[in-house]
């Protein structure tokens, strides 16, 4: 969520920040705005509501100059989306970008207005630029300055500074949220992640946590949490790999779910090798009697088709929390339990403080992440890349799949450390895995049904979905998918619990939404969808050609997928998922990429 660049150029740098910005676009954002240093030392901005289209219109009428410059989105926290509470802030000569909270700030803005000093917007952002600006005016200088703001600043943070009369200077900090420097030729780059840099620069410095570090065009000087100067390493980035390309598709959405069989196949060459599973040294299940199982949204339910396989497959107990929920629960945790920490982005606050809570407490800590610098991979004992790309419907489709991959591998890991599974059963498991790929490609010929369910589906008020056993999870995760893409209310069912209270929403107008693969579940679950028909619920059943058959009549719709994949079937069975809320939300015309309300990167709690 939100997005910062800060650009110290030899060219125009208005353009160039509007440019990045839109490379940020996929966290989510409301209105944006850009503030820049022009050749005479004049600190000006320009911030405008809604898509980044409109600041580029205001820019046009009204531009800015200058070879120095910072920029922002802002996904709204504190203050509705309005002009006056956009990013960037500014007070007198200082202009601020903030992403995350300051959460002492009414505390700040009481202190300032005994001083007089009043806020013209609702955000706690300002106060900042109101703070940096007090301070200057002692007499401090823009550095110090900055530093006697950020002393008094609690909570979670990413803040980037630019300064009238100082076109050579930006001050970045670090507490919390994700800041990266860019290294140029004479030039240096200021970024909420490495997509926004990519354009200018391959090489990236990762600011720490409690970092604040001041810029330069002759580089970067960076101070850690105790007022020490460090050193931090400048890594490489794959520009390829930061490559935004929607590469002919109407939507990234559309794109990232035709790149799933691609993708997990990476995945599964990356951790399998013949018949054995390879995964970094010193995770070994033996002796672990749990694993917890921790994310939010989607990475939540990844950890909820785990638990089936952690607990069938390697009859190993496993918990799985809503990471916003986990630590203020105060669990207790075993120390020879494994704690896996599941996120995309490596920066979601609630996960991030989820896995600080566990360490110390459990034999080791696990960061299963999309991004391999993130906070999360840094602060975890051990990282695994999920190996999805990047992926930039905000809406997650191949993040998801490729999450399930790995944890498939773990659990089976799991099952055959502890010797539940022989190598002979390993092998079996392995092919059916190693076949979800070829799987997944028949499974994306289902986007033109989807399309045709997706009129019907876009007509109604709620929308059910059930399934049982490690289905459950995927029915949640459609009715998830269904709720930000298309905004219709939908809520998912283990299929045994619709007599325990969801039956009395069916009627005549309820589609309803039935995963039922034909396996040892599927006779209980049609039993729960004839129940759902009995009473003139319209029903949609998803499973395989012998499912479809054995189902008999009555059902409004069904869409085949193919029979294979044992026990990973969840896997395959996400696509109808993704693809019915997608096709769902164009039918309805709402922003498939970017949904109303809703943040790539969660990076405040």
């Amino acid at each position: 969520m939100c997005g910062i660049i800060g650009i110290l150029g030899n060219h125009e740098v208005s353009p160039q920040l509007v440019d990045a910005l839109k490379r940020l676009e996929y966290r989510g954002y409301d209105s944006a705005g850009v503030a820049t240093v022009d050749g005479t030392g004049q600190l000006s901005r320009r911030r405008a509501v809604g898509k980044l289209v409109n600041l580029s219109d205001l820019l046009v009428h009204r531009p800015l100059t200058g070879h120095a410059g910072i920029g922002h989105t802002r996904w709204a926290t504190h203050g509705a989306a309005t002009e006056v509470n956009a990013h960037p802030h500014q007070s007198g000569p200082v202009a601020v970008v903030h992403n995350g909270i300051i959460e002492n700030f009414r505390e700040l803005r009481a202190e300032l207005a005994d001083r007089g000093i009043m806020p013209e917007s609702q955000t706690d952002t300002e106060t900042v630029a109101l703070l940096t600006a007090h301070h200057l005016d002692q007499g401090l200088s823009p550095v110090e300055a900055a530093r006697a703001t950020l002393a008094r600043l609690q909570g979670a943070f990413a803040l980037a500074f630019l300064f009238q009369d100082q076109p050579d200077l930006l001050i970045a900090a670090r507490k919390g949220s994700p800041l990266a420097v860019g290294h140029g030729d004479k030039e240096m780059y200021l970024g909420s992640d490495a997509v926004a840099l990519a354009p200018f620069t391959d090489r990236i410095t990762y600011l720490e946590d409690g970092d604040h570090a001041v810029l330069t065009r002759a580089g970067v000087q960076i101070w850690d949490a105790e007022g020490y100067q460090v050193h931090r390493a400048t890594a490489r980035i794959d520009v390829g790999a930061t490559v935004i390309d929607r590469a002919g598709h109407r939507h990234f959405m559309a794109k990232e779910i035709a790149e799933q069989p691609v993708v997990i196949g990476d995945v599964l060459n990356h951790y399998v090798k013949g018949d054995r599973i390879v995964l970094p040294d010193g995770l070994d299940f033996a002796d672990l009697d749990r694993v917890t199982l921790v994310g939010c949204g989607t990475a939540h339910l990844a950890g909820h088709v785990a638990k089936y396989w952690f607990e069938q497959l390697a009859g190993l107990p496993c918990d799985i929390d809503v990471a916003s929920e986990f630590r203020y629960r105060e669990p207790p945790l075993s120390d020879r339990s494994l704690f896996i920490a599941v996120s995309q982005s490596g920066e979601t606050a609630d996960t991030l403080a989820a896995l600080h809570y566990a360490r110390g407490k459990v034999a080791r800590t696990v960061g299963l992440v999309n991004v391999g610098t993130s906070a999360i991979a840094r602060d975890a004992d051990m990282a695994l890349p999920t190996l999805a790309g990047i992926e930039v419907s905000v809406a997650s489709s191949k993040a998801f799949t490729c999450q399930l991959a790995v944890l498939a591998v773990l659990a089976l890991k799991a099952a055959h450390d502890r010797g539940r599974l022989d190598d002979a059963a390993l092998t079996a498991h392995l092919r059916d895995l190693r076949a979800i790929p070829a799987l997944l490609a028949q499974a994306l010929a289902l986007s033109d049904d989807c399309r045709m369910q997706a009129d019907w589906l876009a007509q109604a008020r709620d929308v059910l979905y059930l399934g049982r056993g490690a289905l459950y999870p995927v029915a949640l995760e459609g009715a998830l998918k269904l709720k930000e893409l298309s905004y219709i209310h939908a809520e998912g069912y283990a299929s045994g619990e619709l007599k325990h209270g969801p039956i009395a929403l069916i009627d005549g107008d309820v589609p309803v939404v039935v995963l039922a693969p034909h396996d040892a579940l599927f006779d209980k679950t049609i039993s729960n969808m004839q129940e759902v028909m009995a009473r003139h619920g319209q029903v949609l059943l998803i499973s395989d050609a012998a499912g479809i058959a054995a189902a008999g009549d009555g059902i409004t719709a069904s869409l085949a997928l193919p029979t294979g994949g044992g026990v990973f079937q969840p896997i395959l069975y996400a696509v109808p998922m993704q693809y019915l809320a997608y096709h769902t939300a164009v039918a309805k015309g709402t922003d498939v990429d970017q949904p109303r309300n809703l943040a790539k990167s969660v990076t405040v709690e």
